[in-house]
This record gives C-alpha cells, structure tokens and sequence, in this order.
C-alpha cells in the first residue's frame, strides 16, 4: 500500500511530510507562552531557524531521491512562498493591533491559521495543477496574473490597503470573540495565495515539489511574525522587492512556451531581488512612527 503513488511521489513520502508537519505545528503548540518578550522572540528565532533548516534538509533529500531538478525547484518555491509571506505578516500585524489582541491571543489565532492555511493551500494548489494539466492556456492567465499582482505591489503600503477600515469595524462589533480573527487571518491568507500559488507553478509543476514548499513556508510564518513584528514597518522596500520578484514569475510562466530559464537562473534572481531589498530597506531606512 505504501508504495503506492499518488500526484508523482510515493504514499509514503506524503504521510511521511505531513507527520513532521504535524510534530511540528503540536511541537508550536507546546512553547511556553508566559515568558518575557526576549524569550518569546528568542524562541521564535530558533523556531524559524529550525523550519528553514528543516526545509534545506528536505531539499537535499529530494535531491537524493528525485535528484537537482526537484530539490532546486522546492528551494525556489520555499524562498519565493517565504518572501510572499512576509506581506502577509503586514497584513496579521494590522489585525492584530486593531483588535488590541495581546502576545498570547496572537499566538492562539496564528497557530489555528496555520492549520487552516494548510487545507486551504492544499485545495488551491490541487486546483491550480489539474488546470495546468488540462488547459494549457491557463498559463498565460496565470502569468497575466502575478503581473497584475506585481502592478497593484507597486502602490504604497498595498498590503495596509487589504483591510478596508468598515471591515474591521464590523468584525469587531461581532463578538469578543477570536473566532472573527481567525477567520479574517484566513480570508487574508486565501487571498494572497492567489497570488503566491502561480508564482510556485511558475516554477515548479511538480505536484509533490509545489505542495511541500508552500507548506513549508507557512509553517514557519507563525514564528516568523514573532521574529519579525518590530521590524514589518522598517522594511520599506519590501513591496518594491516582491513586486519585481512577482513580474519576473509572472514573465517566466508567460514566455515558457519560448524560452527556459533554468531553475538554477531563477533561484539566483529570486535570491538577488530579495538581497537588494534588504539591503536597500537598510541602508534607506524608513521614518519610525510611534504605535498608535
């Protein structure tokens, strides 16, 4: 049974990776939340590290298995998912402060969007791989799409822009509940994986590759967000950055049908965008406003 296949890879592979997503998320789940602000982002950063080597560890097994095509492919994935992220993370620290919600709320409502986000990640990319397979025009649409995604990132603060003010104040007159949180940090999350998913099927269109660096990204958004909470208002660039990184998938799924870019060319520009971002977010900081 367990050498069955399914979408390309072994049963055993996909149980394999979904029981060390499970040990993980519970192993999240078990952190001590009472702690002081430098241990909770010190143990955060260790969480993220952890994530990403496992995720570099996974890549070389890839490569053993399946060899240098998939395992370069999941790492472009990873980075690209990861980078997308980030935006995200904008998006959750808006909620979060609109909602006044403290450490430990932000850790439950992070920890069950993560779990939602790998149903809902897993549908999308299903969908998106049979469309792949069975239309082939639907890579031009896709690609149209991350180059519309890149024109709307080169707005200011687009990422603020996703919550419309009447929104949050609705949600908010609901109930006192985390229930409305946790399905507006879904909705969000479904929303940018519009986007996110047919950057990853730019560059991959194995099921198996496609699948396992989306997740891999998400599980390491939740301590990701602790890592990063402070820092999301500094990064000025960031939307400059993704921006580029979205039009350049987005060009590459549209002109696969004449020109292959190797995936060793793609991880390298991928790396660089992001390398110029962080260096310019700072060496140009941005102005530092108090908290509202």
């Amino acid at each position: 049974m367990l050498a069955h296949t399914i979408a390309g890879a072994p049963l055993s592979w996909w149980i394999g990776f979904h029981v060390v997503v499970l040990l993980l998320v519970l192993g999240d789940a078990l952190l001590p939340v009472g702690t002081s602000d430098r241990r909770k982002t010190a143990l955060s950063l260790v969480s993220s590290i952890t994530i990403a080597l496992l995720a570099l560890a996974f890549a070389f097994w890839l490569n053993a298995r399946q060899g240098r095509q998939p395992a370069l492919e999941f790492i472009s994935g990873y980075v690209v998912e990861t980078s997308l992220s980030i935006d995200n993370l904008f998006v959750f620290l808006l909620l979060f402060r609109s909602f006044g919600l403290g450490p430990r709320d932000q850790r439950s409502v992070l920890l069950w969007g993560v779990g939602g986000a790998v149903v809902l990640r897993a549908l999308c990319i299903a969908i998106g791989i049979t469309l792949l397979a069975r239309l082939s025009w639907i890579e031009f649409l896709f690609g149209a799409l991350l180059l519309v995604a890149a024109l709307r990132l080169l707005r200011e603060d687009p990422a603020r822009e996703a919550i419309s003010p009447s929104w949050l104040r609705r949600l908010q007159q609901r109930s006192p509940s985390l229930l409305w949180v946790i399905l507006a940090v879904e909705l969000t999350d479904l929303l940018f994986a519009v986007d996110s998913i047919p950057a990853v099927l730019a560059l991959s269109h194995n099921p198996f590759v496609v699948y396992t660096s989306n997740i891999a990204a998400v599980l390491g958004l939740r301590s990701l967000y602790f890592v990063l909470a402070d820092l999301l208002d500094r990064l000025r660039f960031l939307h400059l950055g993704l921006a580029v990184l979205l039009a350049f998938v987005g060009c590459k799924m549209l002109l696969n049908h004449w020109i292959q870019i190797p995936v060793t060319a793609s991880l390298a520009t991928l790396a660089s965008i992001l390398l110029v971002t962080a260096v310019a977010s700072a060496w140009f900081p941005a102005p530092v406003h108090p908290r509202k």
